[in-house]
């Protein structure tokens, strides 16, 4: 069975998330007030709806219970995001994500449930400022305040070695998950695999120790 979605505003985020949930082929409800954008996303969602998600008839009325997942992307209303997320975790929804505007937000959604609360402005801020402050950075993904994966681009010093030779784990902490030359993905490589230049290195680890190997291993 295909896994069923459920976004809740169809703003900027919302919207995005909801078009990409349909083209990944998932089955995807996509609620809004606004009649207009609801009516944008006809031919971007299975089903489309306008309703009020802080009306706990309405949610029971969709159906909402039987979603394995729901988005709640409520624009700048935070006391609408919250009674939404609080109704969907009474109806017994097993995983709400929520988009929260600030810190006070965030603290709310975790004291009433949310099973993930993200910040896209926010993360993908950090996202574009790594980027910007190394040219070896392609990609980077916090996966806490002290952890990361990043995407570094191999330069000529690392170029033409093993994964042995260069034993980053020991040296600098960090673990290379995958190596992508060109469309080929080298997911778990093996101590003996050569890196070629301008490959890309997906590496986890410490933030201190990802920084490190950035500025003197690369």
């Amino acid at each position: 069975m295909k896994t069923q979605f459920a976004v809740i505003g169809l703003g900027r985020f919302g919207g995005s998330v909801c078009r990409e949930l349909y083209q990944l082929g998932h089955e995807v409800l996509a609620i809004d007030t606004n009649e207009s954008k609801v009516n944008e996303f006809t031919t971007h969602a299975t089903h489309t709806v306008i309703a009020n998600a802080t009306d706990e008839k309405a949610l029971t009325s969709l159906g909402i219970r039987n979603f394995d997942h729901v988005v709640v992307a409520i624009g700048d209303n935070i006391q609408s995001s919250v009674l939404c997320t609080l109704l969907l975790k009474e109806l017994g929804v097993p995983n709400v994500w929520v988009k929260a505007q600030n810190d006070y937000h965030h603290r709310v959604l975790e004291k009433i449930g949310a099973d993930r609360i993200v910040h896209p402005e926010q993360d993908m801020g950090i996202r574009i400022a790594q980027h910007l402050s190394s040219e070896k950075i392609i990609d980077y993904i916090e996966l806490s305040d002290e952890y990361s994966i990043v995407e570094l681009v191999a330069t000529s010093k690392v170029a033409d070695q093993t994964l042995a030779d260069l034993d980053i784990r020991a040296t600098y902490g960090a673990t290379v998950l995958a190596i992508k030359s060109g469309e080929h993905m080298n997911v778990s490589p093996l101590p003996t695999d050569i890196i070629r230049l301008n490959d890309i290195l997906i590496v986890i680890g410490h933030n201190n120790d990802l920084n490190r190997f950035e500025r003197e291993g690369l």
